[in-house]
């Protein structure tokens, strides 16, 4: 009698707990009324045949951004959650936080550098004012571009100086030019000479990272020769601030970098707060690459792309 209510309290709870049958349902299956699956349910729960956790997605965050910390050695790492493992609706939840950590953040006199591109927009979409005295927001490399792709790159560093009460420093070049002599000699325009010296100069650095996939902007905006794209495919992970690398961090093209026109690399690395702010499956190589590169030391992403990043 014993083992039949065993049996049965076993199979009550499977179908109630794993095929998520109704307590009618399993009533009808098993030939018993109800009110006997509700006390074979309980039985089974009593009897230790089903052990019920709550597992609280918010309260796990700053735990697996402390997994995360340790293994990539970063200063800060914020995990914001996202509902489901997509693309827009992580960009969505990892700008808000990024957008949330500057208000916390920024002080006077701060010189903030910041990049472009959707998730960059974003970020500047959800910027909150702040009345801070002093602040300085400049444009970490060209972005000016004869696509109609839109970068949103004039708009971002708007928004950003309009939430901080300051004034927009352009940087109005293309961000990668035909040849490098051609680069450099517009480099020694003053004006360029000073925007290019503030970006160094910025304390906080906010951006994202793009990927070399077909549909990656940087392809689309019509800067790199076909040949130069199957390059990056074939031998790149990603780039920042349209610097690419590879899978551990390093220049892959020293003559696409020595054309390109912003912050370098290196500069990223000494910053007080290097702010990478990137989600999602399709960027989690471009995004690991980056942090072996040390090219950031706060990260901003999502719970699944920090679960990733990982494995």
């Amino acid at each position: 009698m014993e083992q039949d209510k065993q049996r049965l309290s076993i199979e009550a709870a499977r179908l109630y707990y794993m095929s998520d049958y109704s307590q009618q349902d399993i009533a009808t299956r098993l030939g018993v009324s109800r009110p006997t699956v509700s006390r074979l349910l309980q039985h089974a729960k009593e009897q230790g045949y089903v052990q019920i956790s709550i597992v609280d997605p918010l309260e796990n965050l700053d735990a697996l951004g402390e997994r995360v910390k340790k293994v990539y050695k970063l200063e800060e790492v914020l995990i914001s959650y996202s509902p489901i493992n997509e693309y827009r609706e992580i960009q969505k939840h990892i700008s808000k936080r990024a957008a949330d950590y500057l208000h916390e953040t920024v002080q006077d006199a701060d010189i903030i550098g910041v990049t472009w591109g959707t998730t960059m927009h974003a970020v500047a979409l959800q910027l909150q004012q702040k009345s801070v005295r002093g602040v300085e927001v400049v444009q970490l490399k060209g972005g000016v571009s004869h696509s109609h792709v839109n970068t949103y790159a004039a708009e971002i560093v708007n928004l950003f100086a309009e939430a901080y009460h300051t004034m927009a420093r352009y940087l109005p070049l293309p961000v990668i030019f035909d040849t490098m002599e051609l680069k450099e000699m517009v480099e020694r325009d003053r004006h360029i000479q000073r925007i290019i010296q503030l970006g160094k100069q910025a304390n906080i650095a906010m951006f994202t990272v793009g990927t070399v996939h077909e549909d990656a902007l940087l392809f689309r905006l019509g800067y790199l020769s076909e040949k130069e794209q199957k390059l990056l495919q074939q031998v790149g992970a990603g780039d920042i601030c349209s610097r690419f690398f590879d899978a551990e961090g390093r220049v892959c093209s020293e003559d696409i970098n020595s054309r390109t026109v912003g912050i370098d690399l290196e500069d990223l690395r000494h910053k007080e707060k290097s702010i990478l702010v990137a989600g999602g499956q399709r960027k989690v190589d471009a995004i690991r690459a980056a942090l072996i590169g040390k090219y950031a030391n706060i990260l901003v992403t999502d719970q699944f792309t920090a679960q990733a990043l990982l494995s």
